[in-house]
């Protein structure tokens, strides 16, 4: 049995983008593979702390205080859903052209050393490898190309934080241009449905 795990980031609600294409996703995965399970990560319902001078040991050193324990129980159980999924699925919406700080500290507590990533010699090894990663990339102007590409801080930041665990095998599904008016934003969803079913469909026919 294959195991799906969803991260939704955005704060928007029933209006947000990525959690529409994020649902879409999920849909088709289901169809390929009913048998999956699937956990459901809200970060923005259920909030992960930011870490801070009480809590930030228990993630980046040894856990002595409740504090401290709390928050490396926490990680365990984030670093527990991550091991265990074979595919994960990131609703990323772009927030001041970087990543909402739902998503910022999911990833403060999974980034662990020992846990998802080493370091040695050679230098930092990724420890979750073989898992695929969908990130849908919601985004109220055009920063895929053309002159915005450079305040692109979003599809580099997670590449690299995604990368150094291990997650290499990536796609990154845009939905851009959404606040240029209710035409656009029909287009760009319909868009990036039409790239995840051929994303998905291929996946589906190559395993056939």
């Amino acid at each position: 049995m294959s195991q799906v795990l969803v991260l939704n980031s955005s704060l928007s609600g029933e209006a947000s983008v990525s959690r529409l294409l994020v649902a879409e996703t999920l849909a088709l995965l289901v169809a390929r593979d009913p048998g999956a399970k699937v956990v459901i990560r809200d970060l923005a319902q259920t909030e992960i702390p930011h870490l801070n001078p009480l809590t930030v040991a228990g993630v980046r050193a040894t856990a002595t205080t409740v504090a401290e324990t709390r928050a490396r129980d926490l990680s365990d159980t984030l670093i527990a859903e991550l091991r265990a999924a074979d595919t994960i699925v990131i609703g990323a919406p772009m927030y001041n052209f970087s990543i909402p700080t739902t998503l910022r500290t999911w990833f403060d507590h999974v980034l662990r050393a020992g846990e998802t990533f080493s370091y040695s010699e050679a230098g930092p090894k990724g420890l979750l490898e073989g898992k695929r990663v969908i990130v849908v990339e919601s985004r109220g102007g055009l920063y895929s190309e053309g002159p915005a590409q450079a305040l692109d801080f979003q599809e580099p930041y997670l590449r690299q934080l995604l990368g150094f665990i291990g997650l290499t095998d990536v796609t990154f599904v845009h939905a851009e241009k959404i606040g240029f008016g209710p035409e656009a934003r029909d287009a760009a969803i319909d868009g990036a449905k039409a790239r995840l079913a051929e994303i998905i469909g291929r996946d589906l026919s190559q395993a056939a």
